[in-house]
């Protein structure tokens, strides 16, 4: 059964993480599964605008602690390297969308799913949400460029306090840091995401064409995604080893 699941309404595109049993954390199948995905979605011109969701009570959990556990066990075999590498590939893809996206959050996203919700255009969240990205609780150094992400929206006070520091916090809070654009009721959320991106999807070729130039002109970071990613990996791994053997894995 699909783990990630598309379903088009006129010219929205909306992209489900449907593995609400283990509140939607990213194996590396279902990883796989939301670049597939992401391609199918690109290569359709009608879709004008994108609503990334998450089923049940979570948005996403991060990524599914079988597969960090493995990667820990030897960080430098290369299928085990593979199989951590594309839960970043899947978030680094949606934020690779032609289309304009919107993240739409209720329950809890964590660590990789924080990384999630910060690689879209846009984020309306539950205003009880829980944001947390939990990296330093679980023994580990953040992945997948988490500060350059975090930083693309957020004071240094904010990331640190988030990445570095552990804080967790809700919906309202993340709106008020700027990590959001609204905070809602959760029942809200969905058709609110929804309503803004049908109003960018009237014109799918303008809406891709608008928001390739809005991510050009506010410019790469100090440090660009890309490089983020590349520069993270070592210490990713050394710590996944680390965690491992303290049995926080």
């Amino acid at each position: 059964m699909s783990e990630v699941r598309l379903e088009l309404a006129g010219n929205v595109a909306t992209i489900t993480l449907a593995a609400p049993e283990r509140r939607n954390a990213l194996t590396p199948a279902m990883a796989r599964e939301l670049v597939e995905v992401c391609e199918t979605v690109d290569g359709n011109p009608a879709v004008g605008a994108v609503v990334i969701c998450g089923e049940g009570k979570g948005f996403c959990s991060g990524a599914h602690r079988a597969t960090l556990a493995a990667a820990a066990t030897d960080p430098v075999d290369d299928a085990r390297f593979k199989e951590l590498l594309s839960v970043y590939q899947a978030f680094a893809r949606v934020g690779q969308l032609q289309p304009p996206t919107i993240a739409a959050v209720r329950g809890a996203a964590v660590g990789a799913g924080v990384n999630l919700l910060l690689a879209t255009d846009l984020r309306i969240v539950a205003d009880d949400a829980r944001i947390l990205a939990g990296f330093l609780q679980l023994g580990l150094h953040p992945g997948g460029g988490h500060f350059t992400l975090a930083g693309r929206l957020a004071g240094r006070e904010t990331v640190a306090a988030l990445g570095l520091f552990g804080e967790e916090i809700d919906g309202l809070r993340a709106a008020a840091l700027g990590l959001a654009w609204e905070a809602l009721p959760a029942d809200a959320v969905e058709p609110r995401a929804h309503e803004l991106a049908q109003r960018a999807a009237q014109d799918p070729e303008l809406a891709r064409a608008v928001v390739r130039m809005m991510r050009l002109e506010l410019g790469p970071p100090a440090v660009s995604w890309p490089v983020a990613l590349e520069a993270e990996t070592a210490a990713q791994l050394w710590s996944l080893r680390r965690a491992l053997a303290a049995g926080r894995l």
